[in-house]
């Protein structure tokens, strides 16, 4: 026989009824129950429990109520990444050297189910505006305010805001490998890639006599687009030097005239 004293088992103080309501309080070990005070304690810790336990279940998740993108945003996303890749044809075509990039084969790849001539009408208009940018290097400024005039054009021959954000994120990508194609294709003479210097005192000459001359010496790299380079030595004295220095002088003034003109 126990004392009044003595603790019963956890399991057989709290039963095993399984009738019981999912959420309810487990009972009260016998031990507290001489104690009102601690049976406060004993049903506050529980409710505590009970509440944090639920508290941390994950939410339920309902098969039946499964969120998917809508038909018009993935049709967006679709005609973007299309007009990007008609883009970069026509950039592979125009300024990369791969005529194999036809229209026929763009049409096929991306455009399969759009009218032909509705798409030759596409591809005439995005590679005339891509033209007009290159064409003029157009920093960011000057690319945003040509396509917002070409978004405000009437009927046909502007772009809508999609096409105009699709060729301002190209040539942002695409700038300065466009404009190094351009300046390959229009040099027909070899390029000057680089220019190397130096001075030298020369203290004596192969006669003997005693000299404190200086020496410009100047090797300058050119050099066709996809071909090895050629080294091209000079050797100048001081007044071949000043000669040099005003022949480019006139150059640069000649240069600033007809940039001023235009």
């Amino acid at each position: 026989m126990r004392g009044s004293g003595s603790v019963l088992p956890l399991e057989g103080a709290l039963g095993e009824n399984t009738d019981e309501p999912e959420n309810a309080l487990p009972p009260r070990p016998l031990a507290l129950t001489q104690s009102p005070r601690l049976c406060g304690y004993w049903d506050t810790a529980v409710r505590t429990r009970v509440s944090i336990d639920q508290s941390r279940l994950p939410p339920s998740h309902d098969t039946g109520h499964v969120t998917r993108p809508s038909t018009s945003t993935m049709a967006d996303a679709e005609g973007v990444k299309a007009l990007s890749g008609l883009l970069s044809g026509i950039a592979q075509r125009a300024y990369y050297g791969k005529p194999e990039i036809t229209e026929g084969l763009l049409k096929s790849e991306l455009y399969p189910d759009m009218p032909q001539d509705e798409f030759h009408a596409l591809h005439e208009r995005m590679r005339g505006v891509l033209k007009s940018i290159a064409t003029a290097d157009m920093d960011q400024t000057q690319l945003e305010a040509f396509l917002t005039a070409q978004t405000r054009k009437q009927g046909g021959g502007g772009v809508s805001s999609e096409q105009a954000a699709a060729l301002g994120r190209f040539w942002k990508a695409h700038r300065a490998r466009i404009r190094e194609s351009l300046l390959a294709q229009s040099r027909w003479e070899p390029g000057l890639r680089s220019v190397n210097w130096r001075v030298d005192l020369q203290t004596a000459s192969s006669r003997g006599s005693t000299s404190n001359t200086p020496v410009a010496l100047v090797e300058l790299e050119l050099g066709r687009n996809g071909q090895d380079s050629e080294f091209v030595c000079l050797e100048f004295d001081e007044l071949k030097v000043n000669q040099v220095l005003k022949k480019m002088a006139e150059i640069q003034e000649s240069i600033d005239s007809i940039v001023h003109h235009s």
